[in-house]
């Protein structure tokens, strides 16, 4: 089987080790992955601050940059849904607004190709052990794209369940927000950072060395909190338990085998 992987602009710039992983864990289980070297953002940022017109551009280059693959893999639940809930509305807005049906030809066709890593894994792979061994404690936050969006349900926690030496255990509050939501960080800062320390403050009771999710800009955000908790300012907050665990997206916990041992 030939893939392409979607490795999302954050990634890219901010986490390229998630691509690396994603690419590492498919080839273990016999996926040649490929490239598209044009793609870029998917649009969600302008999309998400209402400038749906300067969304229709990266649309339409993402769908040519994916037009030749059967499936497209992401290592984000977010960008996953941008693509999959929001590129049929926007191509359906231009068809009414006469502009063709061209947009809605390209979002219709590359919507469904368009999968979550680890609904890719479980349902068209078939697989919840993947021959991981990660010897660490870890606790799993959802994030709302992949919770609510996707519908990803437990395939993130069966897959973690079945790596070698991982003692996963459960997250207070698991479905809360972080209170990332992208532009809503910036937009709210204060109602962001609230529901961002309940978050970390939950993960870190529950003595997880690992706070492991499958959307990096939602570990970013919980991330940044962590290492700002000792000095967040004038914001009423629950205090963070020490020590307090560290962020890792789910691809690079999956890739990690005891042969190879984690990625350096």
């Amino acid at each position: 089987m030939r893939v392409a992987l979607f490795v999302t602009c954050v990634n890219d710039v901010l986490y390229p080790r998630t691509g690396i992983a994603v690419v590492r864990l498919l080839e273990r289980l016999g996926v040649d992955v490929d490239f598209p070297a044009g793609q870029t953002c998917c649009g969600q940022p302008q999309y998400n601050t209402g400038y749906r017109h300067e969304t229709e551009p990266l649309l339409r280059r993402t769908a040519e940059a994916f037009a030749r693959h059967e499936y497209v893999v992401t290592p984000s639940g977010s960008c996953a849904a941008m693509i999959r809930e929001h590129y049929p509305r926007i191509g359906r807005k231009a068809e009414r607004e006469g502009r063709g049906s061209g947009l809605a030809d390209a979002a219709r066709s590359l919507a469904p190709r368009v999968h979550e890593l680890t609904e890719f894994l479980v349902d068209v792979l078939g697989v919840t052990d993947v021959g991981a061994y990660f010897p660490h404690t870890v606790t799993y936050h959802p994030s709302c794209h992949g919770l609510r969006g996707l519908g990803l349900g437990d395939r993130p926690r069966r897959l973690l369940a079945a790596v070698r030496g991982l003692r996963l255990v459960e997250l207070p509050g698991a479905e809360e927000c972080c209170g990332f939501g992208g532009t809503f960080a910036v937009k709210n800062p204060d109602v962001s950072t609230a529901m961002g320390t309940d978050k970390i403050a939950s993960a870190a009771a529950t003595g997880a060395e690992v706070l492991c999710g499958a959307d990096n800009s939602c570990l970013a955000h919980l991330d940044g909190l962590l290492r700002r908790a000792d000095v967040a300012p004038g914001t009423p907050h629950r205090p963070v338990p020490r020590p307090a665990p560290r962020t890792l997206h789910l691809a690079e916990i999956l890739a990690a085998t005891e042969e190879e041992g984690p990625l350096p």
